[in-house]
């Protein structure tokens, strides 16, 4: 190993270690800590998605790494109901084993390296850029195709509505990204995990035919069932788009075993089946936004962007670190911006993934 180096020593330090001690202090609140930091869902799996996956547990073979026909065409059929997606072919749908693990693959599993050039969103999840580095590629942070110049980049990541800001990128916006892909010949990965959590403006997937006009060719749309589903602990994730790039996909990942288990197949076919149960989830985000939102203006903070997702980018106009100590002060604790890029120093993401106790109880302590 120390003669070969080692494969982590290409990647920063993993964020949420380096705010251990800031969490330490946060916990040492008398009523305890209010994590409202890696965002992480706390409310009960539906039990309609504990049955179906209960009722896969005693099949002992294989799993399909194509996943199930049902599969297949339950993500087809969700995908037209809540977000208007049509002209998508079941073939065209892979399952994943949770999201992070497809970002932090795709480069590599497209075929990326060293000559290619890979763009991510200036404030962004930061897996896209482990994803880019671990493939040895070049990196560029931009937020618009202006930005790049004359460089032709490899692989173009959209994340809309953003984590960590909130921020949606409208149908125009989406259109010049993909024309601009298509003129140099460049692959779109939209990471879509937040589209069913727009609060303020609509957020479209970059397969909606407003954005390509039917046409998938280039496109990859990435969509998980941890938000709105609950299902983070089951990793359940899938992609779709071009049929060429995903038949690609599928490929590589049969060779690697990289198969999401039969029993979760069957929780995410019962998951994106039934809207009731993520309307339900919907609306416990909705209240719990609403309280901490106003909370923090109350107590001088400034939101920005913030119009869908699952975080409240947050700034008092300092830095995102002297905000970090203040709000662990009061026994809560939230993400520094920078954890997600340069340009997000001055602000924190906090987020919605705290029961409606604990949710209380921060406004409670920002308003004291």
């Amino acid at each position: 190993m120390s003669t070969r180096g080692r494969v982590s020593d290409l990647l920063p330090d993993f964020p949420w270690d380096t705010i251990a001690s800031v969490k330490k202090r946060a916990a040492g609140h008398p009523d305890g800590i209010v994590d409202l930091s890696v965002g992480t869902p706390v409310d009960p799996v539906d039990p309609l998605i504990q049955r179906a996956l209960a009722g896969a547990a005693a099949v002992p073979g294989y799993p399909a790494t194509h996943g199930t026909p049902e599969l297949r065409a339950a993500a087809v059929d969700a995908l037209r109901r809540r977000f208007g997606i049509t002209g998508v072919d079941s073939e065209a749908v892979l399952p994943a084993i949770g999201t992070k693990e497809l970002i932090a693959g795709l480069p590599r599993l497209l075929g990326l390296g060293a000559d290619d050039l890979i763009v991510i969103p200036e404030v962004a999840y930061p897996t896209y850029e482990v994803g880019a580095l671990l493939a040895g590629a070049r990196i560029a942070r931009a937020d618009g195709t202006a930005q790049l110049g004359p460089q032709r980049p490899a692989l173009i990541y959209l994340n809309s509505p953003s984590n960590p800001t909130g921020r949606v990128l409208g149908v125009d916006h989406l259109r010049k990204v993909v024309a601009f892909a298509r003129e140099r010949d460049a692959i779109v990965a939209s990471d879509e995990c937040y589209l069913g959590l727009a609060w303020d403006e609509q957020a479209v997937s970059i397969l909606d035919p407003r954005v390509c006009d039917g046409d998938h060719t280039g496109l990859l749309a990435i969509h998980s069932l941890s938000k709105t589903s609950n299902l983070a602990g089951y990793r359940a994730g899938f992609v779709t788009g071009d049929p060429a790039l995903v038949r690609e996909l599928l490929e590589v990942r049969k060779h690697a075993g990289l198969i999401m288990p039969f029993p979760v197949q069957a929780a995410i076919t019962a998951a994106l089946g039934d809207d009731a149960h993520e309307a339900a989830q919907r609306e416990r985000y909705r209240a719990r936004r609403e309280i901490l939102r106003k909370a923090l203006r109350e107590a001088g903070f400034r939101i920005d962007h913030s119009q869908a997702g699952l975080y409240l980018w947050s700034t008092r106009g300092e830095s995102g670190h002297a905000t970090l100590e203040w709000l662990a002060d009061r026994g809560i604790l939230a993400a520094p911006g920078d954890f997600y890029g340069p340009t997000g120093s001055d602000h924190v993401r906090i987020a919605l993934t705290a029961t409606d106790e604990r949710i209380a109880a921060a406004a409670k302590r920002l308003g004291a």
